[in-house]
């Protein structure tokens, strides 16, 4: 049991009573019980479902049928095989059901029939709830390891202490909006993020940038990575100082380090928000993606586009925090901001700013505004320091992070406060 316990579920069982035999089974397992006839019969009458399943003459019946159980896993795989093949014919005659449905949108049903599709082959179809039993003990392995040093943070990091530290890294399922007016670093922080992410904890990464090209992107992540100057890269005006200085060595080895990076552009033109789903999903299969960005929220369209641009974002938002909890990673949405911030003396970024809609207020669980503060106020470190503003954090504390835009590197770093 113990090897086919983590994958092998009472509803792969075709057989009602062969269902209600394996959850006996597990029930022994979780007590520390021995699994024999003779404990599983006793269990399934303590529960009243001996004579249901055929009585104690068909426990000892399956037990005799058993050639070995030295071949349990290949056993428990066949028993997952045919419960997924009997998924996917429900999946395909709903599918089929769907395909004579002539009054409602095309885009819709399409989305519907590809869900039912993808839940059979990431085998999310669960046939009941969750009890709350099993997600206590997942949280308490959780907790110990927290406890005991496992890793600093509950989430992904970002690569950002200070930011790291406020929100516990990035967690799955989460929507986290980064907002700010133009020029101030959006991208770049979203990007530096990205790279750490898929650099350093090798999760895989997915981008899609309906603002710039690929090109301009792995620009971008090039220059971050190697610390050259943006617009000298640009230009081809590079430095000649000398291996290792010069700034060809440094591009060469960003080049290398990058290339073994597990991350995924999109710069087509997928503005709506049905093709993005489809292209995360099919990235989360092929390829699966823990982390996700987008650049940026104001230019996706939505599926109410004849209802209003409010109601429009307000659908992209609830789809796009549905699409985190579907495929359970941390999405970032890169958003503009109104101009009402300007109006203000310092235009210092509130939640009512988010543009167009409050859906993002709401849908979100964390919204970050980047505030540049060396701009604006003369009592700043550096013209170049720019405030994180973490103005919304569904699990935890709010809070003001301080950064250093490296604006030629295209690049944020952190501020040493000690000296």
């Amino acid at each position: 049991v113990v090897k086919v316990a983590d994958f092998l579920r009472a509803p792969d069982f075709y057989g009602p009573a062969h269902a209600t035999i394996y959850t006996a089974m597990l029930d022994l397992y979780e007590s520390r019980e021995p699994i024999d006839i003779l404990s599983l019969t006793n269990r399934l009458a303590e529960k009243k479902e001996l004579e249901g399943v055929g009585g104690e003459s068909l426990v000892a019946s399956l037990a005799a049928s058993v050639p070995t159980a030295g071949h349990v896993v290949h056993y428990a795989k066949i028993v997952q095989k045919k419960a997924t093949l009997r998924r996917l014919i429900s999946a395909a005659a709903a599918i089929t059901d769907l395909g004579f449905t002539e009054d409602e949108e095309i885009d819709g049903v399409l989305d519907t029939a590809e869900q039912k599709l993808f839940s059979v082959s990431q085998q999310h179809l669960h046939q009941t709830f969750i009890p709350l039993k099993q997600v206590l003990v997942d949280a308490f392995h959780r907790i110990d390891a927290l406890h005991k040093g496992g890793s600093a943070y509950r989430g992904i990091p970002m690569g950002l202490k200070p930011l790291d530290d406020l929100l516990s890294g990035l967690q799955k399922s989460d929507l986290i909006i980064l907002a700010a007016r133009p020029s101030v670093g959006k991208t770049s922080l979203a990007l530096d993020v990205a790279r750490h992410i898929a650099v350093r904890e090798k999760v895989p990464v997915g981008i899609f940038s309906l603002e710039m090209s690929k090109e301009q992107l792995v620009d971008r992540l090039l220059c971050a990575e190697a610390m050259v100057d943006l617009w000298k890269m640009r230009t081809g005006r590079l430095s000649s100082a000398g291996f290792p200085h010069d700034d060809f060595s440094k591009i060469n080895h960003a080049m290398a380090v990058l290339a073994e990076a597990p991350i995924f552009l999109d710069d087509s033109a997928a503005s709506n928000v049905m093709e993005i789903r489809t292209l995360a999903r099919r990235l989360q299969a092929e390829h699966g993606i823990g982390f996700l960005v987008l650049d940026y929220l104001q230019l996706m369209e939505g599926a109410r586009a004849d209802e209003g641009r409010v109601q429009e974002v307000s659908q992209i938002s609830r789809a796009l925090k549905g699409l985190a909890r579907e495929l359970n990673i941390p999405i970032l949405a890169i958003s503009q901001l109104s101009r009402a911030v300007e109006s203000r003396s310092p235009p210092v970024p509130k939640l009512s700013d988010l543009r167009e809609s409050g859906a993002l207020e709401q849908d979100s669980d964390v919204v970050i505004f980047l505030y540049p503060r060396g701009r604006h106020e003369k009592t700043a470190e550096h013209p170049n320091v720019v405030d994180a503003i973490v103005a919304k954090h569904r699990n935890g504390p709010v809070g003001t992070v301080s950064l250093f835009f490296r604006a030629e590197h295209a690049s944020f770093t952190t501020i040493d406060t000690r000296h």
